[in-house]
């Protein structure tokens, strides 16, 4: 059995959480946030012990993984001491805002014999690997554009305000795009140039970008808006023979007409995916890598640094 540690008990543990409990092979032991009010949000944690110090935490408990759900500027402090302290750790993403906070905790696993793997929970989820196999398979011949889009309310709820400030969330790029970004970089390796456009005021934050490889660009969008905007996401990908498009949680393939066969019907462009959580998804190959003492291929650190680096490269 697996003893999992949880540090951070904010919005996004509560997308860990269910992955944790359904897994029979592993079991939450230990919780920590300097908040003693979020220890009841999530029943599944009931059971865990509590504490509001991380470094007591680490002593006192025998944790075999430790799942980083903090905000983004505390990532490293506390993969490090984990790390060093012969811990696996799963972090949520990103990393960091700096491309050399990478290698860093990379090698201190390594030195540790320890396993680290950065939560890019997107390439878990079905309807993105799914793209990335079109592409790789030329299943409908060549990618000729996509678009992207990420978009929602400027996150003003957040502890102590991090989230609003830059130094410590890196805003929309950091934060949000992210997500996409990664997913570019995973499926089609580096673009050529990024170019990129932003709406930024102190109350909201709009980003396009543009990346553009040899044959083919993706246009991306991200945005807080200073409006109640329920939150979206999706995509559209054309190639050759087909478009791809996600929207509302369901994958649609519209296929280029052809005169010599049958009217594609709507149910056939419905794509049949395996109904996967990427977060529980994640969880459990990280644990599995855990377990078996498995590299961590799925999500490797070269990927990590082009992010960061071209992330800061949109201003």
């Amino acid at each position: 059995m697996l003893k999992i540690g949880i540090l951070g008990i904010g919005g996004i543990c509560g997308a860990h959480v269910p992955g944790w409990d359904a897994m029979e092979d592993a079991q939450v032991t230990a919780i920590c946030d300097i908040r003693p009010e979020r220890f009841d949000v999530y029943p599944e944690l009931a059971g865990a012990r509590r504490y509001t110090d991380a470094d007591e935490m680490l002593e006192r408990e025998k944790i075999d993984i430790l799942d980083i759900c903090l905000p983004t500027y505390l990532h490293v402090e506390h993969a490090k001491k984990a790390l060093e302290r012969g811990i696996h750790v799963l972090c949520e993403k990103p990393i960091s805002l700096h491309a050399a906070d990478v290698a860093m905790l990379y090698d201190t696993a390594k030195r540790h014999n320890v396993k680290f793997m950065i939560a890019q929970v997107i390439r878990f989820f079905p309807a993105y690997s799914e793209i990335k196999k079109y592409y790789e398979n030329k299943t409908y011949g060549e990618l000729l554009s996509g678009h992207m889009h990420r978009l929602g309310v400027y996150p003003a709820w957040s502890w102590d305000n991090w989230y609003i400030d830059e130094a410590r969330s890196g805003l929309v790029p950091f934060d949000l795009h992210i997500h996409d970004a990664d997913f570019l970089i995973w499926a089609f390796g580096a673009p050529k140039r990024v170019d990129s456009n932003r709406a930024r005021r102190p109350d909201q934050d709009y980003l396009s970008a543009t990346y553009v490889y040899d044959d083919f660009f993706v246009t991306a969008e991200a945005a807080w808006y200073a409006a109640d905007y329920p939150f979206q996401f999706g995509f559209r990908f054309q190639f050759e023979r087909a478009l791809a498009v996600y929207e509302g949680g369901v994958l649609k393939v519209y296929r280029k007409p052809d005169p010599s066969a049958p009217q594609q019907t709507e149910e056939e462009r419905v794509v049949a995916l395996p109904d996967v959580d990427g977060y529980a998804a994640e969880i459990r190959y990280f644990a599995d890598c855990v377990r078996a003492d498995k590299p961590v291929e799925m999500v490797q650190p070269e990927s990590l640094v082009t992010v960061i680096e071209t992330l800061n490269s949109i201003h």
